[in-house]
């Protein structure tokens, strides 16, 4: 068993997500989860907050107005491998991302397109979602290559009623191959489950028609910032060569690890976010070493 050498090849990833400055999410988890896989990563927030929402009344300052100017910076300086994208919190960002895409899209190069859908969870959207964002976040999906709803968002964005599991393995191949349909070419369901005791992902890679789920142990509680993290691991897996259902599987481990440590920690008490920095040497163990 060996290390794969992450600095003779260096990834680089660009991440279109918020700043919250305490409680651990978005833009503090992905930059150094992707940092942890090799993957040079540049950071575009779209907001800087004093805290993520879950904590009352957070300061918050909208950067949308600065979003393009970045990218067209960064396009004179250099490609990137992968982008990826995680909560947009109006319209126009997420038009603004639309364009991002195709400003890294040419002869040359195409990166590799994450969209994390942020839409909602637990069968409700945010505040901010109505039918006009909710149409242009699918006009977003319909550019990426891979597309990470969870179970709300993903009915969502199929004009759906929002359905509750347990789900059946039928249901989750009919729901992400419907995705497909608009673009992508993997669609990856977090927060899919068969049984009240276990949860994880469901994944569908249309090159190959595969379908694959994965899962592991319930733990109770909300975590925040689990499916920035999904998202991140999701992306790093994939930029480092392994298969879609590799990578999957990576993400669901280290997401689950992460849940069980700070479970163990902080019991109830979960607003300040995931042990995710304890659980990065499994992590990375578990993504960048081969066996002989």
């Amino acid at each position: 068993m060996q290390f794969l050498n992450t600095e003779e090849k260096p990834r680089r990833a660009a991440v279109i997500n918020d700043l919250s400055g305490a409680g651990k999410c978005s833009l503090t988890v992905m930059l150094p989860v992707l940092s942890a896989l090799g993957c040079e990563t540049s950071v575009l927030p779209t907001a800087v907050l004093s805290t993520h929402g879950g904590f009352k009344d957070p300061v918050y300052r909208d950067l949308t107005d600065d979003m393009l100017k970045t990218a067209q910076h960064w396009k004179r300086e250099g490609a990137f491998e992968g982008i990826c994208s995680g909560y947009l919190s109006s319209r126009e960002q997420i038009d603004t991302v639309r364009e991002i895409f195709e400003l890294f899209t040419d002869e040359h190069s195409r990166p590799l397109r994450l969209v994390d859908p942020v839409m909602g969870d637990n069968g409700t959207l945010y505040g901010i979602f109505n039918k006009e964002t909710a149409r242009s976040m699918t006009r977003l999906c319909e550019k990426a290559d891979i597309l990470t709803p969870n179970m709300t968002e993903a009915y969502c964005l199929l004009h759906e009623p929002f359905k509750d599991g347990p789900y059946d393995e039928k249901e989750l191949k009919r729901v992400m191959k419907a995705l497909s349909d608009f673009g992508p070419k993997v669609v990856i369901l977090t927060g899919a489950y068969t049984d009240e005791e276990t949860i994880g992902a469901a994944c569908y890679d249309r090159e190959k028609d595969e379908t694959a789920l994965v899962l592991s142990d319930r733990v109770p509680g909300k975590y925040h910032g689990t499916g920035d993290i999904f998202a991140a691991v999701m992306l790093g897996a994939m930029l480092n060569g392994k298969t879609v259902k590799e990578a999957c599987a990576a993400a669901v481990r280290y997401t689950a690890k992460c849940i069980e440590e700070t479970r163990k920690a902080c019991g109830d008490n979960t607003i300040w976010g995931v042990k995710f920095e304890k659980c990065l040497p499994f992590l990375m163990h578990d993504v960048l070493t081969e066996n002989d």
